[in-house]
């Protein structure tokens, strides 16, 4: 049903155009809030107002013409159609119209330099505006799959196509740089482009800073409306829940009122359901209902054809001896093999010199050094040591303080230390959410008692070499 915008516009206004104007709009502030900046909001925004919408167009009532021209320029336009777009899952685009009574609320020198209203004449364009919230570089043409990531490649294409029926939920786990974002990206770009009904893309943090807002500002109603209507739901990084009880409760209304809807849903996640901790058995349930695929570390075939695909979207050349060098060196993830590419990259165009193997090797010796190139990961340790002692990994980053366990976990903490490049604090995250000073304690106490206990040197150094040898599997 249609209302008056305020008393002395007489300008109908359909409803939800409003309140999706009303919700951009406080987003906005909160950006203008977070920078110090609010007098600038105020300045450039009170006695702003939506006055109607048509289709994919958002008419703003403004002061001037000369208002409006300001407001492009400074890119507040651009940031509003964002947040509407996030909200909405529609691409709307805002138009100006200079009403009446803001016509004689404008400066005399500020010219109307058009009529906004003839913009809606347009005709839309052929193609949607990117995403916002998604890189519009993350699609199925820059993924290079291999044997490590060719099931998600395949899964994820076969979700572009036909959403909400072909698998659902879907759940993309790993370590860090692997793909799991670019992958999620991708379907979203992908059906955004085919318009594909309203998608949301989001980090789990978003998702929760949007609820916490919600609760906040008494807008619940509109947060759980703008999720549970998606046709397409992607969350990234759902770790992120740990912890977070309330949020987990929306998480899991909003799960079922879209999964029953055949609506399409993606996760990703830094590891498998089952080592999430302070998540709800039904939430749990709900991650793992439907598809879970794992990606794992690129073999050598796979990192040389990510390098090469980089150059060629780069539009630049390397000899094919230094990405040989490269892809043999750095076997982690893609994102350090991208660091290693843009630093060898940089350095030629900064010198000015062909980039030759000798060249290579000198500038990315620290690069291939670091612990963390040979692929060892924190998880890598945990499952050698347990391995190696008959216990499972939840044992070992769990509770329990038996002496099964706890010497286990003091050399697992103590390797973690020596083999990679993570921090205490990200250590004791990895072991069940420890304090930083309970991973300090334990690797201290290790080292001081390698210096006088030959026996435990021994076994640390077997662990050592277990754990290089157990990166592979």
């Amino acid at each position: 049903m249609s209302k008056k915008v305020k008393p002395g516009y007489n300008i109908k206004m359909q409803s939800d155009y409003s309140g999706l104007w009303q919700d951009a709009c406080a987003r906005l502030k909160q950006d203008f809030t977070s920078e110090g900046k609010l007098n600038e909001f105020s300045r450039w925004f009170t006695g702003v107002a939506c006055i109607r919408g048509e289709g994919s167009k958002l008419f703003l009532s403004l002061p001037s013409a000369f208002h409006g021209e300001k407001l492009k320029k400074q890119g507040y336009i651009k940031s509003l159609e964002a947040h509407l777009l996030e909200l909405s899952g529609e691409g709307l685009e805002i138009a100006f119209e200079v009403t009446r009574k803001n016509i004689l609320a404008a400066q005399p020198e500020e010219p109307a330099k058009e009529d906004a209203s003839a913009s809606a004449t347009k005709s839309p364009k052929a193609v949607r505006k990117d995403y916002p919230n998604i890189r519009p570089d993350y699609n199925f043409d820059t993924f290079v799959p291999g044997d490590n990531s060719a099931f998600a490649y395949n899964a994820a294409q076969a979700i572009s196509k036909n959403p909400g029926k072909a698998y659902n939920p879907v759940l993309f786990y790993g370590g860090v740089g692997l793909g799991k974002t670019h992958l999620i990206q991708a379907i979203g770009n992908t059906l955004y482009q085919n318009g594909a009904g309203k998608i949301i893309y989001v980090p789990a943090e978003t998702f929760t800073n949007d609820f916490i807002n919600s609760l906040q500002t008494k807008t619940t109603s509109n947060f759980k409306s703008r999720y549970r209507n998606a046709d397409v739901l992607l969350i990234d990084d759902i770790h992120f829940f740990q912890g977070k009880v309330e949020t987990q409760e929306e998480l899991f209304y909003t799960f079922d009122t879209l999964y029953h809807a055949y609506k399409q849903i993606v996760f990703t996640c830094d590891r498998p359901i089952s080592e999430l901790k302070d998540v709800t058995d039904r939430l749990k349930s709900r991650f793992s209902r439907g598809l879970p695929i794992d990606l794992q570390p690129p073999k050598y075939e796979t990192r040389r054809a990510i390098l090469a695909k980089k150059l060629e979207l780069q539009g630049k050349t390397v000899p094919s001896d230094v990405l040989d060098l490269i892809a043999q060196n750095v076997e982690t993830n893609v994102r350090d093999l991208e660091r290693a590419l843009t630093k060898i990259l940089a350095y030629g165009d900064l010198i000015n010199k062909n980039i030759t193997v000798d060249i290579a090797r000198q500038q990315l010796r620290d690069v291939f050094n670091a612990p963390n190139a040979m692929g060892i990961t924190v998880e890598t340790v945990q499952r050698a040591v347990a391995e190696h002692y008959g216990i499972s990994l939840n044992d070992l980053r769990g509770q329990k303080r038996n002496k099964a366990v706890v010497q286990p976990r003091h050399l697992a903490m103590y390797i973690a230390g020596e083999l990679t490049q993570t921090s205490t604090t990200d250590i004791g995250r990895e072991f069940g959410g420890r304090d930083h000073s309970t991973v300090m304690y334990s690797q201290e106490k290790i080292a001081n008692a390698i210096k006088t206990d030959s026996s435990l040197d021994a076994l640390v150094q077997f662990l050592t070499r277990k754990t290089k040898e157990y990166k592979g599997k």
